[in-house]
């Protein structure tokens, strides 16, 4: 079946605010992107995060992402997939990165997404989404590097006092 390209470029939108949305802090934003009973399930070299429902992901993402983070998530090459008029798969490269000032590490991978999306209502949302890596990377640090600009500084959760 083939998906007509508005919908394809719906489906990109969507996966492109989704990583925006994380970089950012724009959890409000992000929150409207996935389904009520949507999953996910995120396996690093050093990690495996899975959480079922909305309310749940976006628990866990407003902590990951937080004022003592800096984050980039690039997506590209879909491979968008129609199993039905409302519901689509795609796969996206991914090319992440991750600095952690509280605990003081830089994470550098890529990973492969596996996402299911459904249209509900017209609009395209997130139903699962996963990745495992290609490759991770781990780095302590010592020194605070110079950052100059950090925005998850203003717009992320503060987290408690340790």
């Amino acid at each position: 079946m083939a998906l007509p390209l508005e919908d394809i470029e719906l489906i990109r939108q969507l996966k492109y605010a989704y990583c925006r949305c994380i970089d950012t802090a724009g959890f409000d934003e992000l929150e409207t992107l996935f389904t009520e009973d949507a999953s996910v399930r995120y396996e690093g070299g050093s990690y495996l995060f899975e959480a079922q429902g909305r309310d749940k992901i976006m628990e866990a993402l407003r902590y990951a992402f937080h004022s003592e983070a800096i984050a980039l998530h690039h997506v590209n090459h879909p491979e968008i997939t129609v199993t039905s008029a409302t519901e689509a798969t795609g796969t996206w490269y991914l090319k992440d990165w991750f600095l952690d000032l509280r605990n003081k590490i830089i994470t550098d991978g890529s990973s492969l997404y596996r996402d299911t999306y459904v249209k509900r209502d017209g609009r395209w949302l997130i139903q699962r989404a996963t990745y495992s890596r290609i490759f991770e990377i781990v780095t302590p640090f010592t020194e605070t590097p110079n950052i100059t600009a950090h925005l998850l500084a203003k717009t992320g959760m503060k987290l408690p006092a340790q």
